[in-house]
């Protein structure tokens, strides 16, 4: 019995060790893979540029300017793939004359560097330095951020002044998620990318728009309906029922964050 018992506590230790020494490459999930405009099909709607960091980086993203009176979205992803992937999500706001920053992390297509923390914030702030520098005017732009993106764009909102976020599918913390993904294992406290939205949120003033699919199991929808209610108002949260947490595209996300927009950032 006691042996057993020995097994087992070793066999505990070491994957809690694993958990602590891959945490970081379980949680971003870059790809290598240049992105290109030709294949995304956005040639011609966005140009490539190249954007530095304070700790000396060079990142590519994808912008296109707004038109006339039109607001900026600056678009964070989520903890996987690369800019590429975001095309059809950005699209609808292309043909509605927004502008739009895509902005593609450390370590993320071809990028230079790794991800963690410290450094997405870094990146986000080279993002916002761009459009300073592009003569965007700070309330008139969108910080939008995709799951993992979500807690970025919060960071930035409590840093910088914006007309509006719009947090799809995002968490309240990494701690939190990685408890409810590992329950037997004490993560909440061994996590070193912590990304804590819901100690953050109180501290953004911009109105907040929350999408969240009621189907997603990535990311539950309880972690949604939590960072919502921790945000001050203005805030809307719309969920869809249908929804995992990567579709949320192909069901009206677009038409409710234009109309979001129009009413809370109508053209000037």
């Amino acid at each position: 019995m006691v042996g057993i018992v020995a097994t087992v506590a070793v066999g505990y230790l070491l994957a809690l060790g694993l958990l602590f020494v891959l945490q970081r490459q379980m949680l971003y999930y870059p790809s290598a893979e240049r992105p290109s405009l030709d294949t995304a099909g956005l040639a011609g709607q966005m140009r490539s540029l190249r954007l530095n960091t304070a700790d000396g980086l060079e990142l590519v993203a994808w912008y296109a300017a707004a038109a006339e009176g039109r607001p900026t979205v600056a678009y964070f992803h989520g903890n996987a793939g690369h800019i590429g992937y975001r095309a059809d999500k950005v699209r609808p706001y292309l043909a509605a004359g927004l502008g739009v920053l895509l902005l593609e992390y450390r370590g993320y297509g071809g990028n230079p560097g790794r991800p963690d923390e410290a450094g997405l914030y870094a990146d986000a702030r080279a993002a916002l330095d761009f459009l300073d520098g592009a003569g965007v005017a700070a309330d008139r732009r969108v910080l939008y951020g995709e799951s993992l993106g979500g807690a970025v764009a919060v960071q930035m909102a409590t840093e910088r002044a914006a007309g509006a976020v719009v947090l799809e599918a995002p968490f309240t913390s990494v701690p939190a998620l990685a408890q409810s993904k590992f329950p037997i294992f004490p993560v909440r406290w061994l996590a070193r990318d912590r990304l804590d939205s819901l100690a953050k949120i109180g501290a953004v003033r911009a109105p907040v728009l929350l999408l969240h699919g009621e189907q997603d199991q990535v990311v539950p929808i309880r972690f949604g309906r939590a960072l919502f209610a921790a945000a001050n108002d203005p805030k809307e949260m719309r969920s869809f029922p249908a929804a995992g947490h990567e579709d949320l595209d192909a069901h009206g996300v677009a038409e409710v964050v234009l109309d979001f927009l129009g009413r809370h950032l109508p053209p000037g």
